[in-house]
């Protein structure tokens, strides 16, 4: 549906809401589905750092989920991906992160930028009428941000539904209703939704279930077409290359908390990608680097600490102080030991010293700056443990809008380790200089 060689109309929705808990991630992945059942080609994107809602969008829609965050990723970024997508997609759902206004840039930032109308999902069990009223102080609230209209959920009657519809007012109509039910809401835990692997068949009969009770509502209607622009400034050159860098990345049920984007980053810039894991793997690949991702190794440390044969293969391979990335989940990792939630320690790969434990509900998250020796790179933070007895950090994150210092960052031989999550596409230069191997920096340097 293109409209010039730089522009390109689609229908797109933003599914956005007051707080977290509203059942966002659930309505947009029934709204991905439906769509996508009746063969539509549906493009969702996610707003923010986050791992495990993409994992779900990707499986109710059938297609790749993009994550996007104007401060890490860049405005430049987010249009072009909104472009591409515009180019071949039937629909473009946008899913907001927390309250609609929360954060700087806020779901709404993004919405207002790229004028995407907002569907204001609100969780209404308990009230009526105040629930009109809370949706009408939002739309009210901003006058660059559009509303298509309230999605109620866990709406539980049908005169409950009335009463909220006759007191919204006319610019803000109800969308659709989406009632209480057990068995479409999605299952959680400490540091969100489970991920899609681990839940089965499962997850897509809820999916399903959800899509279902959309059907005949407003919202089963194509929204109108948004043009989406390309970027039309060239990117400006860098000398960033790992042409013929062999880089291993661990990849299972423990270390899941990848973002596509960065493995595409890697390989557009000549690196050779390969995956393994330190669950059930003997040994490393063929490498020149090694990064270690976050994930749930608190989950897995029992059967992480038992595979001592690749164990001993990431400390010999940390021997040759080649390069070695390590963030959250892959940090801990590295550490000497690991204790869970149920307090059970077990030993760890031990190429950093310090101690992993888990702290239940208290946790650490936000958007913050890795300064690396190579170049500051856009990265966040989210995370339920601490690590202690560590060495002395080179540097510590940079928060996005408070002056405390954010996480630590340690160097040890090759090894970078932090509890950030690093967002490659940020600073190309940066990232090929961490992941290149020590004789090819000495190299490029003389």
């Amino acid at each position: 549906m293109s409209t010039s060689p730089l522009s390109a109309k689609c229908p797109a929705l933003f599914i956005a809401a007051p707080s977290s808990g509203q059942g966002k991630t659930t309505v947009t992945a029934a709204l991905a589905r439906l769509y996508a059942r009746q063969g539509k080609d549906v493009r969702v994107f996610k707003t923010g750092p986050d791992y495990l809602d993409p994992q779900i969008l990707a499986q109710a829609s059938g297609k790749h989920v993009e994550q996007l965050d104007m401060w890490m990723a860049g405005e430049a970024y987010c249009q072009q991906k909104f472009y591409e997508a515009a180019c071949e997609a039937d629909l473009i759902l946008v899913e907001g992160a927390m309250g609609l206004f929360d954060g700087e840039p806020s779901s709404a930032d993004l919405a207002s930028r790229f004028n995407i109308p907002v569907a204001l999902l609100m969780d209404v069990k308990g009230m009526a009428q105040t629930a009109s009223a809370i949706a009408a102080g939002l739309a009210s609230y901003r006058d660059d941000v559009r509303f298509a209209g309230l999605i109620a959920n866990n709406c539980g009657t049908e005169r409950h539904a009335q009463l909220i519809v006759d007191s919204l007012p006319d610019n803000l109509p109800l969308l659709s209703i989406f009632p209480r039910d057990e068995a479409v809401a999605l299952p959680e835990r400490h540091l969100g939704l489970v991920q899609p692997s681990e839940v089965g068949n499962d997850l897509d009969v809820r999916i399903n279930k959800g899509a279902d009770q959309l059907i005949g509502s407003s919202i089963a209607e194509l929204p109108e077409p948004v043009e989406f622009f390309a970027v039309s400034e060239a990117a400006p050159e860098v000398s960033a290359d790992l042409s013929g860098v062999k880089v291993a990345i661990a990849k299972d049920a423990a270390f899941t908390f990848v973002y596509d984007a960065n493995i595409r980053f890697l390989r557009e810039l000549g690196a050779e990608v390969s995956f393994f894991s330190p669950l059930s793997d003997k040994c490393l690949p063929e490498a020149d680097a090694l990064w270690l991702p976050g994930g749930y190794p608190e989950l897995h440390a029992e059967q992480l600490s038992k595979n001592s044969s690749m164990i001993e293969s990431i400390r010999a391979f940390s021997a040759t102080e080649k390069p070695i990335l390590a963030e959250c989940g892959g940090f801990l990792y590295c550490l000497e030991s690991l204790t869970d939630l149920q307090e059970n320690t077990y030993p760890m790969a031990g190429i950093l010293a310090g101690k992993g434990a888990m702290r239940g509900k208290r946790g650490c998250q936000g958007m913050q700056t890795a300064v690396l020796p190579e170049g500051d790179v856009r990265a966040h933070a989210h995370h339920r443990s601490r690590a202690s007895d560590t060495p002395e950090p080179i540097a510590h994150g940079r928060r996005q809008r408070h002056p405390a210092p954010g996480e630590a960052i340690f160097r040890e031989r090759g090894l970078t380790a932090t509890y950030l999550h690093l967002f490659f596409p940020s600073n190309p230069s940066a990232i090929a200089q961490l992941f290149k191997p020590r004789q090819d920096k000495m190299k490029a340097a003389s």
